[in-house]
């Protein structure tokens, strides 16, 4: 769901170094969890530019922890959560892991939740050998990376081929679109990676893509390259980013009498986006997103009515995520009949037609749960629900 990849090189050397110092690639024997209770880190970004999703995520995770600890814990065991924020940067990310597993003594971690800070850490859990499951980082390399499964690394979400080709098919098939746009932010390994996947899938289906633009994160003026856009006149454009350049983007190109359909993926799932871009601009807009609160689902409507009368708030779609990520890890342990990390590793990898709040998880061979999506509608103001697509 999340994914700014940036200086990459000077992250892993400063991950590397950072895990010499506080105790060595085996960071030591795990301390056991005290007595009755099971402690598990969460890697989160409460600050920085996705400070929203840490938010959202960290609370659900908060409610889900209750409920499983009201109805005794896990196996006999209260669950207790260790939190730290990675401030929405890979290097934070990388010594936050470190100070979870060599410090703290987690049994396992949950999160962190953008792909970029997910990256920073695969390593670190690799070196330790404690569990890591991601509830929202859907780059395919944070579980595979070079052809090789990462022992230790998981997540609880789909990954990014999957929206960029539900989306493909959605211009095609939902919107008859025959042209695109691609808008990437060239920055973000995430959003190139979506618009790829995107092009590839919209041609198959007999689609043109007829112009490709990028911008930086961070930019605040995009009317050069949306006044490009414009000139060759597509059905609908594609734009993988977060919600704080789609709202500015979507904003401007409506000042600009652009009236296109946008399409997008979870990065716009916030509810600072109409804040930033504004309820009539974002209409005729479309996302694809990991639940929808309109989901008649009754697993969806009991998370939802839970959420609501914890926090007096509609849950988004990362809250969903983080709720899911510890209903995962639980399974695990009770099916591990505890915190053993090689037990651990072996029952999330063995995770099986799992009810969670957004579907049913099995995992795949990458670590990877095999599960369904939404596409949301933005319609003054509001977040609706279009349709479900099943994998």
């Amino acid at each position: 769901m999340f994914k700014r990849t940036r200086k990459m090189v000077a992250m892993v050397c400063a991950t590397s170094l950072l895990a010499i110092s506080l105790g060595g690639c085996g960071g030591g024997e795990k301390k056991p969890d005290a007595a009755g209770t099971i402690r598990l880190g969460v890697n989160a970004e409460m600050t920085g530019p996705v400070a929203t999703f840490g938010i959202s995520s960290t609370n659900a995770m908060k409610l889900a922890v209750k409920q499983v600890n009201a109805k005794g814990g896990v196996n006999g065991k209260k669950i207790e959560l260790v939190f730290a924020d990675n401030k929405s940067e890979p290097s934070e990310a990388a010594a936050a892991m470190t100070k979870l597993l060599t410090q703290d003594k987690v049994s396992a971690v949950l999160g962190p939740l953008i792909s970029a800070t997910s990256l920073a850490c695969t390593k670190i859990v690799q070196d330790n050998k404690i569990p890591m499951l991601s509830p929202s980082a859907t780059n395919p390399n944070v579980t595979v990376i070079n052809g090789k499964v990462q022992d230790y690394v998981f997540r609880s979400c789909f990954i990014d081929p999957f929206m960029g080709s539900i989306m493909a098919d959605f211009a095609s098939k939902s919107l008859k679109a025959k042209t695109a746009a691609v808008y990437t932010d060239s920055s973000s390994d995430f959003s190139k990676g979506l618009g790829q996947v995107f092009e590839e899938t919209f041609i198959k289906h007999g689609g043109k893509i007829v112009s490709k633009e990028s911008f930086l994160a961070k930019d605040t003026d995009f009317k050069a390259t949306l006044t490009k856009i414009k000139a060759t006149n597509p059905d609908t454009i594609f734009l993988p980013a977060y919600y704080q350049e789609v709202g500015m983007i979507v904003k401007q190109a409506r000042e600009l009498d652009m009236k296109v359909a946008f399409i997008g993926v979870d990065g716009w799932d916030s509810p600072k986006l109409f804040e930033i871009g504004g309820a009539k601009a974002l209409n005729n807009t479309y996302y694809s997103a990991h639940f929808s609160t309109d989901d008649k689902d009754q697993n969806v409507q009991n998370f939802v009515k839970a959420y609501q009368a914890e926090y007096k708030q509609m849950p988004d779609t990362q809250a969903a995520l983080g709720y899911d990520c510890v209903l995962v890890m639980v399974d695990a342990i009770k099916r591990a009949g505890g915190t053993d990390p090689v037990k651990l590793k072996d029952a999330l990898a063995s995770t099986k037609n799992l009810q969670v709040a957004t579907g049913i998880i099995t995992m795949d061979q990458f670590h990877n749960p095999i599960k369904g999506a939404v596409i949301n509608e933005n319609i003054d103001g509001k977040v609706m629900f279009k349709e479900k697509i099943n994998p």
